[in-house]
């Protein structure tokens, strides 16, 4: 190929007055030929502390390869991330959405500083995903994001099983419905290799989302994390990034209303986690797309629910890939009408083009056909009332329980609940409260799998509710209302419950309703444990969770 002639990077490189920067550079084995190639960023998260990302470095020498053999010269960068799973009920917990912050700074300041032409993004757990989408559409430079992939299931005791089965089984442990060695049997089979978390947990969710938005090839997040198909999508994510250069095919050109419609309706339609409401609006915050929260109950209404993944159904992300993929999904919603096939792709192909190549397992029931769906309406919902005036979100695939009514049972943080929870104080019919876990609250806004997954161990997911400021786990299962906003720590009512106070949800109503018998100022936040650095930076800027959790500049700031 013949790249456009250089613009971002020409400033480095090229001309006597850059001589030391080359000079820099070929100390570390670059030439004056690879220096007036097109330089193209190989961002990923390569990390010790967990299976997700544990591919990463591989990946990015495969993406290099990639760009080497279409005319450009690769440069990787390395970014942090935080284990979801690792953190789970822990204080560490806390860190996890600020790091999406850190991950799109990172990515973008490296790409600013050095001036990079086109930006190759390789992602895997959680936060890293959104990050990316925000960093490349700050950015607004050429290139992919690519999915690691999906670790594959366990198997125990004759069943498909992962992670989220082993925070369940947790509560059935506690509840004395599983015994220890059996706990320990479980742990030893339910993650077999590296990769993200195989059901439409919040990684696969975004991913897939990434794939709808147009930032990522469609059917490229399929293949699993230790399948060979894997390594061959990262080289050509490294030829895609020159061809997109070439094309100057930029996030500016594909993120538009219409891309995030398509990605809500992909998340309705798998099911998918509660966190694509969060990510989402974050990323169309960087992208300057308006998007709010009645978006997205308007898109899952419509949309049915056609593939059967857990945590709502029977299979899993791998499961998927060998049914047919995204693409498969993506074809079903086209034919229906419900995809606007027309936005364009880092490929330069249109979604209902990229759609149109969808091959189909013969025989398969992991996507249904869309007059045939598993459920009539999308999984997600928006909730308002008087104990959320800002909103919530719903996850409701898989429910049969769609109201509510119950005392609340109020607790400070994850930890007391979990505590009340195992130690069998939870009764049906109660309705757990946990605030102070919002963004600016906890700061950071924890997710609440190690409760909910416990109640569900215990036998009570079909008969307890939790309402809370903070978030979930795309692995959350039962009724689960989050983002309450405002958060307690912003004084949303939420903060005015105590012990015994009525609180009703109503999803076909989109109510969530509480009689509330605390005053004006009742609620008092938690001892503040970061007074100084990230977190308490992050406390100090961060806004609603009902416009993304996003970092906010202060306005005296801009005036200045």
């Amino acid at each position: 190929m013949t790249p456009r002639p250089r613009k971002p990077g020409a400033s480095l490189f090229q001309g006597r007055d850059r001589a030391p920067m080359r000079a820099h550079l070929k100390a570390i084995g670059l030439s004056t030929a690879d220096l007036a190639k097109p330089i193209v960023g190989v961002a990923h998260s390569w990390i010790g502390t967990m299976p997700c990302n544990f591919t990463h470095r591989r990946l990015a020498q495969a993406v290099q390869r990639g760009v080497r053999e279409a005319g450009g010269t690769p440069m990787e960068i390395n970014t942090i991330a935080i284990s979801d799973v690792a953190t789970m009920g822990s204080e560490g917990m806390k860190t996890s959405l600020v790091s999406r912050e850190v991950i799109a700074d990172s990515i973008e300041l490296v790409a600013l500083g050095h001036s990079l032409d086109a930006l190759v993004t390789i992602v895997g757990c959680d936060k890293t995903i959104p990050a990316a989408a925000m960093a490349h559409a700050r950015l607004d430079i050429p290139g992919p994001i690519l999915y690691s992939g999906s670790t594959t299931a366990g198997t125990w005791r004759g069943e498909q099983v992962t992670v989220a089965s082993v925070f369940e089984a947790v509560g059935a442990n506690a509840a004395g419905l599983l015994s220890d060695e059996d706990l320990t049997e479980l742990e030893h089979n339910a993650c077999p290799g590296a990769g993200a978390c195989g059901g439409q947990y919040t990684a696969n969710t975004m991913a897939m989302a990434l794939e709808f938005l147009g930032l990522s090839p469609l059917g490229s997040a399929g293949p699993p994390a230790l399948d060979p198909r894997k390594e061959e999508a990262a080289v050509e994510a490294g030829r895609l990034a020159l061809r997109a250069y070439a094309d100057d095919r930029r996030p500016s050109r594909i993120l538009t209303s219409g891309a995030f419609g398509n990605a809500i309706a992909a998340g309705a339609a798998t099911a998918g986690s509660t966190n694509l409401v969060l990510h989402l609006l974050a990323i169309a915050r960087e992208a300057g797309v308006a998007l709010g929260l009645d978006e997205f109950d308007r898109i899952s209404s419509r949309t049915p629910v056609i593939a059967d993944l857990l945590p709502h159904g029977r299979y899993t992300a791998v499961d998927l890939d060998a049914a047919g993929g995204s693409r498969l999904v993506a074809r079903r919603l086209a034919e229906a009408g419900l995809l606007d096939e027309g936005q364009l792709t880092v490929t330069g192909r249109s979604l209902g083009e990229e759609a149109a190549g969808a091959g189909e397992r013969a025989g398969q029931d992991v996507v249904v056909p869309v007059s045939r769906p598993l459920e009539s309406h999308g999984g997600l919902v928006v909730l308002r009332g008087n104990l959320a005036p800002d909103g919530c979100v719903v996850k409701i695939a898989g429910l049969t329980r769609l109201v509510h009514c119950g005392p609340a049972r109020v607790f400070e943080s994850e930890e007391a609940a979990m505590a009340a929870v195992q130690a069998g104080a939870i009764v049906a019919g109660d309705v757990v409260v946990v605030r102070g876990e919002g963004p600016r609250g906890g700061p950071g806004m924890r997710e609440m799998l190690g409760v909910t997954a416990a109640l569900v161990g215990r036998g009570l997911g079909g008969s307890v509710a939790l309402v809370t400021d903070g978030r979930f786990s795309g692995a959350t299962r039962g009724l689960m209302a989050g983002h309450v906003a405002p958060e307690a720590a912003a004084g949303g009512p939420i903060g005015l419950l105590r012990d015994g106070d009525p609180v009703t949800i109503d999803v076909p109503a989109r109510t969530l309703e509480a009689d509330p018998s605390g005053g004006a100022g009742d609620w008092t936040p938690a001892e503040d444990r970061y007074p100084t650095g990230v977190m308490a930076r992050y406390r100090a800027l961060v806004g609603s969770a009902s416009e993304g959790a996003v970092l906010t500049v202060p306005e005296a700031a801009v005036r200045a």
